[in-house]
């Protein structure tokens, strides 16, 4: 039952609790949620720092305001040790510097007995998933329980058994940026295309070099095709339009997954959703 404590904590954000506590209220307070047919069961939303991808987290989270979810499962890609599946946290809480969130350890009996693995390894030096926490914190607030998963090398099946294994039960985010170190221009539309696999519910269509978190984003997708849940766009972005160099950007996106499909191939519902040259 030890703590897992932040890792990137005054680097990807503040370290202050005040000061980040602020960041992330002010983020949300900028974004306005559409509205939509069905209820979220899931969100797709980057994890670079929050002066670069922030806004576009933000534009997802901020759907969760009307209704906030107390267990929420994380799911991201390990950056710094291979993997291959699944692997939930074995911590007993997370840490962040707006305090601790407890881990939902039925969500981890689930997820284990749908074909993860439990192991902290993956987790403690993994920003992809600590970065999404303080924006649940300030949004669910004192009740929150989390279930982090680290996703790597799988199949869209694999991961989508494990999430289906925590529906209803659990809102699921999927933490992934999008393409990497091209210029805006290329980026948009590599994005592009990558956004229309991910409304076109087509796994199979997402390339390894098109998100960093791919294995995670294709089981969503995956899981969205089997179980003909809806998939709209909400923002779609990158580095340059928020604070970065427009000749080495990062492409954000932001994504809901409804529990009711909304036209063929889903539905761009977000106004600043952005189609590239």
């Amino acid at each position: 039952m030890r703590e897992r404590r932040p890792a990137v904590a005054g680097t990807f954000y503040p370290s202050d609790p005040g000061e980040l506590a602020a960041a992330v209220d002010a983020l949300l307070a900028q974004a306005v949620p559409p509205e939509l047919a069905g209820d979220p069961v899931a969100l797709v939303v980057p994890h670079a720092g929050y002066v670069y991808s922030g806004p576009i987290a933000a534009t997802a989270y901020a759907l969760l305001r009307r209704r906030p979810p107390a267990r929420v499962a994380i799911f991201g890609p390990a950056h710094f040790v291979p993997l291959r599946g699944c692997a939930v946290s074995t911590a007993g809480t997370w840490r962040t510097p707006l305090g601790t969130v407890p881990i939902d350890g039925e969500l981890r009996e689930r997820a284990v007995a749908a074909g993860a693995i439990a192991e902290e390894g993956p987790h403690l030096p993994e920003h992809s998933l600590e970065v999404q926490v303080p924006f649940l914190q300030r949004i669910v607030g004192e009740g929150l329980r989390i279930c982090p998963v680290a996703v790597g090398v799988a199949r869209p099946s694999q991961v989508a058994d494990v999430m289906a294994a925590l529906l209803p039960e659990a809102l699921v985010v999927v933490s992934t940026d999008l393409s990497h170190y091209h210029d805006d221009a290329t980026a948009k539309r590599l994005d592009r295309r990558t956004a229309d696999a991910v409304l076109a519910r087509d796994p199979d269509a997402i390339g390894l070099e098109d998100a960093c978190g791919v294995y995670a984003l294709r089981g969503l997708v995956e899981l969205a095709r089997r179980e003909d849940l809806g998939v709209h766009l909400l923002d779609l972005r990158t580095s340059a339009d928020t604070a970065g160099d427009p000749w080495r950007v990062v492409g954000y996106g932001a994504f809901v997954v409804t529990a009711r499909r909304v036209g063929e191939g889903g539905e761009r519902v977000g106004a600043r959703a952005r189609r590239g040259p």
